[in-house]
């Protein structure tokens, strides 16, 4: 299947995107990350096939609802080594999430088809998770701006190639991929299916355990803040204006933090998973 995918492409291409410099994408490893993880899973599983591919998957280890502490490491570890992490550490989680993607797609005759491999999917997934990473990047920083904002979007094709897609799948610039973006957006669909299971995500109803109120109207607020209107709407998300403004005040403040915080702290969840990633491979425990 990979070799599907990476058809065309010698060792030493693919070793060369394995250690792609990522040291401005790098400005973009904070808190927001993690406070925007449920709104960006949506993102991603709003187009139809990959997300029949999640709620449908029959790979039991990495099933949210039946191992969520593994899919939470496993779906953290790729972000800190995709931005943090070298050549050697980008090769092994690639090789990893391959072994998991093989067994994702669709039976024969399924009315949604999907394939864990298809590149145009994985370049769907691979522009969510670096709107993620841009939109972290500016609640804390600003607009990314002149030729620190090219230099940011061309790493961000690292999403991308850790997921094995070659170098040339990623839009060669950021106009270019504001058009993709928005030709995507016009095209997603999620059904019934997908919706309830997202809900059920965003009630964090895999934890089998009660969550209080208030805590659950706190997190439906800060899962939809983090969300375009587009993906409000496909989700059936209400949001006023007065609520705008109150999640607008949330981030000022949390990015005023982050903004004196030291960069050891602000990257804290990326490292700590880097280093569980790094231990594995040394003591030759499985990534998945």
């Amino acid at each position: 299947m990979a070799s599907e995918i990476a058809a065309g492409q010698t060792g030493a291409e693919r070793r060369a995107l394995d250690a792609l410099e990522t040291t401005a994408l790098r400005e973009s490893a904070n808190w927001f990350q993690l406070l925007a993880g449920t709104s960006n899973v949506i993102m991603q599983l709003s187009a139809r096939p990959v997300g029949y591919g999640v709620k449908d998957s029959k790979v039991d280890e990495g099933n949210l609802f039946l191992n969520p502490a593994r899919r939470r490491r496993t779906t953290l570890g790729f972000l800190a080594v995709a931005i943090l992490g070298g050549a050697e550490e980008r090769a092994a989680y690639r090789r990893a999430t391959n072994r998991s993607h093989a067994q994702v797609r669709s039976p024969e005759g399924a009315d949604v088809a999907y394939n864990a491999f298809d590149p145009a999917l994985q370049l769907w997934v691979a522009a969510c998770l670096y709107k993620g990473a841009e939109q972290a990047y500016e609640r804390v920083h600003g607009p990314l701006t002149g030729a620190f904002a090219d230099q940011f979007y061309r790493q961000g094709m690292v999403f991308g190639t850790t997921l094995q897609l070659p170098r040339d799948a990623w839009p060669a610039t950021r106009a270019e991929f504001d058009d993709y973006w928005n030709a995507s957006l016009a095209a997603l669909e999620v059904d019934d299916a997908t919706r309830d299971y997202l809900m059920r995500v965003v009630r964090l109803e895999y934890l089998d355990r009660s969550v209080p109120p208030w805590l659950m109207r706190w997190r439906v607020r800060l899962v939809t803040g983090n969300l375009e209107p587009r993906f409000r709407e496909l989700m059936q998300l209400e949001w006023s204006d007065i609520e705008e403004v109150k999640f607008a005040r949330f981030n000022r403040r949390v990015a005023r933090v982050l903004r004196i915080a030291p960069r050891r702290v602000r990257e804290l969840p990326f490292t700590r998973s880097l280093r569980d990633v790094q231990k594995r491979l040394a003591t030759d425990t499985p990534l998945f």
